[in-house]
């Protein structure tokens, strides 16, 4: 058997020494070539303890080119206004909560953020209705504490408390599925920099640098609402969908490139086609209209985000690679789109039966799509 080993930002390890090539490394990995290229280039003031300056954290987020023709991808398609004003918040002593519907890219964009900010976006807390209060604030080695009572060795530091000792950037994933009075913990962080431990009768001062990146979803509203308090440590920013088809496409079509190349899937530049198919179906199913305004559609109960998109767009492509002959076509697509249109077996079938009907059998250069779709639902 193999066993791995890792730290912070380390490679994995074997058994044997080699490293091991990891599914999906950290954005301060995977694109370490062009957050060295930014900071060589960059002249601007920065933060204390930031990697960058805040345009050059911009820059890594919306993409551009630098004076010596590094290329900066975009991590990130929407108003560029909406990333300057994320990262400004950062720069203060605000905290930043990123606000959206499932798929808007949140923890996409709080993991970047925190990569080009503090060079490490692993300081994470994920949220859930069992999240407990250690998971925010510290736990303890049993062993050792009851060997030897409380002691600073016998402290497990929380994501939060390392990033306050150290000045980097913590994140809260899904702060609203966290338990209200476990929420709270966080307001004395926030408003006072400090996380008392009072076995210790001590206390742990953040330092400069240290702010902290939630996200937040805002269509089923998590499982407790944010207390008014604590919201109102936080400056919101609200990620919205892709404003435009075109922008949509763009985004799924960059990112299932990004993934097809970590499972070593073929490229599929002629599959643009079938992408811009999935994009517009959920388009005019989430927004209850067709995209020339003519026909109201009902909406099924899945929130059919950009996500969900690039999810079935590449399942598709390793059915075209496995399965096919490399080339991405309906028949690879029918039954993704099937499973994230259809959540409720009664009344999204229905629905989406009518909008095949109604509009994609009607629609020119669609038949073959069509086929596809009325095969697998049948």
């Amino acid at each position: 058997m193999t066993v791995t080993v890792s730290g912070t930002n380390s490679p994995e390890i074997t058994e044997s020494g080699e490293a091991a090539e990891v599914i999906r490394p950290h954005a301060e990995t995977a694109f370490a070539d062009e957050l060295s290229a930014l900071a060589a280039a960059d002249d601007r003031p920065r933060p204390a303890r930031w990697r960058l300056s805040p345009w050059a954290v911009a820059t890594y987020l919306l993409g551009g080119t630098l004076p010596d023709g590094t290329v900066i991808t975009p991590k990130y398609v929407g108003p560029r206004r909406i990333v300057e004003v994320a990262v400004t918040t950062l720069a203060t002593d605000r905290a930043l909560l990123l606000l959206g519907v499932p798929g808007t890219a949140k923890t996409w964009v709080s993991e970047h953020l925190a990569a080009a900010v503090s060079g490490d976006s692993t300081l994470l807390v994920q949220g859930t209705a069992g999240t407990p209060e250690e998971a925010i604030r510290y736990g303890w080695d049993y062993a050792r504490l009851l060997a030897h009572g409380p002691s600073r060795a016998a402290l497990v530091p929380s994501p939060v408390m390392r990033a306050m000792a150290d000045g980097m950037t913590a994140r809260v994933e899904e702060l609203t599925r966290i338990p209200a009075d476990v929420q709270d913990t966080l307001i004395t962080v926030l408003s006072e920099k400090t996380l008392p431990v009072p076995e210790l009768g001590e206390e742990v001062q953040a330092v400069r640098g240290f702010n902290l990146i939630a996200t937040a979803n805002d269509r089923d509203r998590g499982v407790n609402e944010l207390s008014s308090a604590l919201r109102r440590r936080f400056n919101t920013v609200v990620l919205p969908l892709p404003a435009t088809p075109e922008d949509e496409v763009d985004i799924v079509a960059r990112r299932v490139a990004q993934i097809g190349r970590s499972l070593d899937l073929p490229e599929a530049p002629e599959g643009v086609e079938e992408i811009r198919r999935v994009v517009t179906v959920f388009r005019e199913l989430r927004e209850g209209v067709t995209g020339d305004g003519r026909t109201k559609l009902k909406s099924p109960s899945g929130t059919l985000s950009t996500a969900e998109a690039i999810s079935v767009v590449t399942n598709g492509l390793a059915l075209a690679a496995h399965f096919g002959d490399g080339v991405l076509r309906p028949g690879d697509m029918a039954a993704g789109i099937l499973g994230a249109v259809v959540r409720d077996p009664s009344a999204d079938r229905v629905i989406w039966q009518e909008y095949l009907e109604a509009v994609v059998r009607e629609r020119d250069g669609w038949k073959d799509f069509y086929r596809a779709c009325r095969e697998v639902t049948a």
